[in-house]
């Protein structure tokens, strides 16, 4: 059950990335500073439907997944070490970076510009980590599926 949990918040948190990438991203960068000051961004659904339980649920297949035996587990670590990555750079950088950069006052419109240029290029990196974990995920799955009872 955890790891489809861990599978289902995976796929949310990688279409959400994509949305976010290919709707609200163009949004914020086509006239910062102004243009990042949107009312709710998406703050709601990230902190409750990804942020918070995906990275519970990473922690504890993290647990899970080291404690398992047979084929599965490396694709299992793997799913559950690249989201930790995934999870710390958020933490660390992208949620207290977008932060910043949509405070009022803003910051200086050149210092506003580049950041958010370096934000949305590793944001694509961001992203890419997320569809590695769940494919490496749907992979433990597909394994324990063919695995012989």
């Amino acid at each position: 059950m955890l790891l489809w949990l861990f599978i289902i918040f995976l796929g949310t948190a990688f279409g959400a990335g994509l949305y976010e990438s290919r709707i609200v991203v163009p949004m914020w960068t086509s006239d910062p500073p102004a243009s990042l000051a949107s009312p709710d961004s998406g703050h709601r659904f990230w902190v409750f439907v990804t942020t918070g339980p995906l990275t519970l649920l990473t922690v504890v297949n993290l647990i899970v997944a080291l404690q398992s035996q047979g084929p599965a587990r490396a694709w299992w670590l793997t799913a559950a070490i690249v989201t930790l990555v995934e999870r710390v750079a958020t933490f660390g950088y992208f949620i207290p970076t977008i932060v910043r950069l949509q405070r009022t006052p803003p910051l200086p419109q050149t210092a506003v510009r580049a950041a958010l240029a370096r934000w949305v290029g590793l944001n694509y990196v961001r992203n890419s980590l997320t569809l590695v974990a769940w494919i490496a995920a749907l992979k433990v799955v597909e394994i324990q599926a063919l695995a012989p009872t």
